[in-house]
């Protein structure tokens, strides 16, 4: 069977795992999220044969962010809010310098920060998006709901992300807007599924988002602690 493969397919497939199945997958995802999502629940994590199993293009999505966050310059900004009296006995306790201690912290969060995010989004909302399925979909399922929603997110959100890193005001505003495209992304794959009104619909997308940015909030914070004793024991 002769190979149809264009230039360069296989370069993206090794290095970030994206090939044609997961692009045709990305694309539909955007023009017609319900029916990727009806596919992946009734026939199978490959939808039948058409798309990209569900987690195998979360995990390409998120090669896309991690080196986003490398050439953005890595996840050192998550330092910033420590005190500097901590700061000061952690640089006593180490005997580096500062730009040292930043720069070995800074690499061990930039390597964790996307897949542990990751483990804790998927966990989140698995049991909102179980409980309101009108199937019982079991764990298995379950899951591959979850990475169906957060694939349906994380393709618009991409070209947001290069903005989306750091502390300051245009990040705020981007953090809004990659918000406003995950309630976006649920209402448009989940009508007749995850809820059945529109008012229904919005209420159970402000849940989703407040659920996932507390698990959030709770991943952030173990990345920051690998990064610390990264800059400790490294």
């Amino acid at each position: 069977m002769p190979d149809t493969k264009k230039p360069g397919e296989d370069l993206a497939e090794d290095i970030l795992g994206f090939g044609r199945q997961e692009v045709v997958t990305a694309r539909d995802l955007l023009v017609k999220p319900s029916q990727v999502l009806a596919a992946w629940m009734e026939q199978g994590a490959e939808g039948g044969g058409r798309y990209a199993r569900p987690l195998r293009l979360y995990l390409a999505l998120n090669a896309i962010l991690m080196l986003l966050l490398f050439l953005r310059g890595g996840a050192g900004f998550m330092l910033d809010g420590i005190p500097d009296d901590v700061m000061g006995k952690l640089l006593e306790r180490t005997g580096k310098s500062r730009d040292g201690f930043v720069a070995d912290a800074e690499g061990w969060m930039t390597l964790v920060m996307v897949p542990v995010l990751s483990v804790f989004y998927s966990v989140a909302v698995t049991p909102l998006l179980r409980w309101w399925d009108k199937a019982d979909l079991g764990w298995r399922r379950g899951f591959r709901a979850s990475f169906a929603w957060l694939n349906a997110w994380t393709v618009p959100m991409l070209p947001l992300a290069w903005w989306s890193y750091g502390n300051g005001t245009l990040q705020v505003w981007m953090g809004l807007a990659i918000t406003l495209l995950g309630m976006v992304a649920f209402l448009r794959m989940g009508r007749g599924r995850w809820y059945q009104s529109n008012a229904g619909g919005i209420a159970k997308a402000i849940v989703l988002m407040f659920v996932l940015g507390i698990s959030a909030q709770i991943g952030g914070m173990l990345v920051g602690a690998i990064g610390l004793l990264g800059g400790v024991f490294a």
